[in-house]
């Protein structure tokens, strides 16, 4: 039934069936968790042997590099190599640090707040840092700029990438605006890849300030879902034809490679960055886990082996993005309750409701035992505008517990929409 064009008559008589198959869910006691993107059990099991690469004393060493001892602050060579690889740039401007990018990113922001960019004035200094949002996009980030009081600027996700007529206008109008999000490949959530020109347009575009930063957090570089994949344009490429290479500081990890938390985040940037994050890190830490860092060199051996690992993630991981997908088809396709976009990769399934029922379908969800990303969440300041976004995660729950939570999900979006169409 389409809802919009649907009378009361049948509304009502919608809106009845689906309280009783809403509490039929709510009978089931079913206590399901979609609210991120946790790998799977199976999906951690896939690394098992990297348990047992490093067994005695002289496993330890990369060359002569002891890595239980102090020192390296960069990380050690073969791992830096490994994801210079994956990243496409020279070995050179690649850190390996600990388990998480997103403790680089933090690292990165706060020594840009305390200390400045190279020659740059500390941000916290400024009479006011903007920065920009690209949304739907990761509450993560969103809540970095929150706590230390830079006002966020919400820029509107279109199917290339942020709206970059927005982004060039704002970047170079005022010289408060410090930087911008990405997420460039399978975007958290809604799973897009940025297109070449948006990827030149970023790295070209010009800035009031001078020490503007884009941290592009390339989480998902190798997470395909199958092997129709989406390509990225190399943005420190056209950065360096642009001479606007320092403007780049890119991320990622392994967190969902190998072990969630006990992984290697990296960092990609120019020379000019990198010692500048050497110089500073030199007073906080003496080096990162190298032993970590041998190991996931030592199971995977190169970016190649990552790669090909990232195939058996594919084959765990498409099945539930499949089923979830078909179950919004069959269940709300051509109803009006909301649209969905089909990523290719990545980790999420980004959801749009009918306008105004994104915190009402998440409170009947919890309500029927399934959690999930709070309404909200992908919108700077936790505040969605229409009301509408939701990120479903299907990497966690075990197929048969995904398939009952994606009903209740669906049960629970159209009885939302309906109760929506019958305030009207």
């Amino acid at each position: 039934m389409n809802l919009m064009t649907a009378d009361r008559a049948s509304l009502e008589a919608m809106r009845q069936d689906l309280l009783a198959k809403f509490e039929a869910c709510k009978a089931k006691g079913l206590k399901l968790d979609m609210s991120r993107g946790k790998p799977s059990k199976a999906q951690l099991d896939l690394c098992e042997g990297m348990l047992t690469v490093l067994s005695k004393n002289e496993d330890m060493f990369e060359g002569k590099t002891d890595t239980r001892n102090y020192g390296g602050l960069e990380g050690i060579l073969s791992c830096r190599q490994m994801f210079a690889d994956m990243l496409e740039v020279p070995v050179e401007w690649v850190m390996a640090g600990g388990n998480a990018s997103l403790t680089m990113m933090y690292d990165t922001m706060m020594r840009l707040w305390v200390f400045g960019a190279p020659n740059g004035t500390p941000w916290c200094k400024e009479e006011k840092v903007k920065w920009l949002c690209p949304a739907p996009g990761y509450d993560r980030h969103f809540t970095i700029c929150q706590q230390l009081g830079m006002e966020m600027i919400t820029v509107p996700m279109l199917d290339d990438g942020p709206d970059m007529d927005m982004v060039e206008k704002l970047a170079a109008e005022d010289a408060s605006v410090k930087g911008i999000w990405c997420v460039p490949k399978y975007s958290n959530p809604e799973g897009k890849t940025y297109s070449d020109e948006t990827v030149r347009r970023i790295a070209t575009m010009k800035t009031a300030a001078a020490d503007f930063r884009v941290f592009w957090d390339n989480a998902y570089i190798v997470h395909h879902l199958s092997d129709d994949q989406d390509s990225l344009l190399n943005i420190f490429e056209v950065a360096k034809e642009a001479g606007t290479e320092d403007r780049i500081l890119e991320f990622c990890s392994t967190s969902k490679i190998s072990y969630a938390g006990a992984g290697v985040g990296a960092m990609a940037a120019s020379p000019a960055n990198i010692e500048w994050t050497k110089k500073i890190m030199t007073v906080q830490a003496i080096g990162p886990d190298k032993t970590n860092q041998l190991r996931h060199v030592l199971y995977f051996k190169d970016a190649k082996g990552i790669e090909e690992h990232m195939k058996k993630h594919a084959d765990l991981l498409k099945p539930k993005f499949d089923m979830v997908l078909s179950m919004l088809e069959s269940n709300l396709g051509g109803t009006g309750a909301g649209t969905w976009h089909t990523p290719k990769g990545g980790y999420f399934i980004s959801f749009d409701a009918m306008p105004g029922c994104a915190k009402r379908i998440h409170a009947l969800c919890k309500e029927a035992g399934v959690v999930m990303t709070g309404a909200g969440a992908t919108f700077p300041y936790g505040k969605d505008p229409q009301d509408s976004n939701l990120r479903i995660a299907p990497s966690l729950p075990p197929v048969e517990e995904l398939e009952a939570a994606a009903e209740v999900f669906c049960t629970c979006a159209l009885l939302a929409a309906v109760e929506k169409r019958l305030e009207a």
